[in-house]
């Protein structure tokens, strides 16, 4: 059995620790303090380093642990990542710790985003998404449009739906206050939101979620439900077809409040 442990790091980050007891993977390493201080904690040897995109906050710590394990680096062949590294682009694969991920271009938040899956761990597939899905939400789009975000949500969301999705914020609760002002009549996002509240009042991580519940409760995966576009029509008249709508709600959440 391998371990999956969220490393918290920041404000809100996680980054990612897959291992098995002597060998680990961390995606998203943003500060190499915390990472360094989990492998010795649990006596590992730090083997590969995954990258979605290339903000600081997701690269931050890539240098020193590359400097002090000899990890191998991976990240998206069309942004600036701390070199050396592997760059890779959507149909490309990377073996780590025995897996095999396949590589996703998920353009949106960044230009050239991407995100790593594999359809195996511990009986069922694992997502390491970056910044592009969150529990509820979906990330800002600094560098890509609307269409763009829509086009990789979609591309997300047919993987199977007990695939895992490790996000890298803890963002899980202001996004579900902003999906009950989109959809307050969605039973399983009342239900969710209680039990997601549960969890951080008890200390622990709303992470990982699934597909399967993303679908249910996100409304940025449920733009062309009837109750997600009757709300967009009341942020904005014009919003009618799909990619209107996912762009008023994405607006809608960058004000609200």
């Amino acid at each position: 059995m391998l371990k999956l442990i969220p490393v918290p790091a920041f404000a809100d980050n996680y980054l990612w620790v897959l291992h098995d007891g002597k060998r680990a993977l961390v995606v998203d390493p943003g500060d190499a303090t915390p990472v360094l201080a989990f492998l010795k904690a649990n006596a590992l040897e730090l083997e590969s380093i995954l990258v979605t995109h290339h903000h600081a906050d997701h690269t931050g710590g890539v240098d020193e642990l590359r400097d002090t394990t000899g990890a191998r680096v991976y990240g998206p062949a069309t942004e600036k990542i701390p070199s050396p590294y592997e760059h890779l682009k959507e149909g490309d694969k990377v073996t780590a710790m025995g897996l095999e991920f396949n590589v996703i271009d998920v353009p949106g938040h960044t230009a050239g985003h991407i995100a790593y899956y594999t359809p195996e761990v511990n009986g069922r597939p694992l997502l390491f998404c970056g910044d592009t899905l969150f529990s509820g939400g979906c990330g800002r789009l600094f560098e890509g449009t609307p269409a763009q975000m829509l086009a990789s949500l979609d591309k997300l969301t047919a993987l199977p739906p007990n695939t895992g999705v490790c996000c890298t914020h803890e963002y899980t609760l202001g996004n579900l206050r902003f999906a009950l002002a989109v959809e307050p009549g969605n039973t399983e996002l009342v239900a969710y939101n209680a039990e997601c509240v549960k969890l951080r009042d008890a200390g622990q991580p709303t992470l990982p979620t699934s597909i399967e519940q993303e679908l249910k409760i996100n409304p940025f995966l449920r733009t062309r439900q009837a109750p997600v576009k009757t709300a967009a029509l009341h942020f904005d008249a014009s919003a009618h077809d799909d990619i209107s709508v996912f762009a008023a709600i994405r607006q809608w959440k960058n004000q609200f409040k």
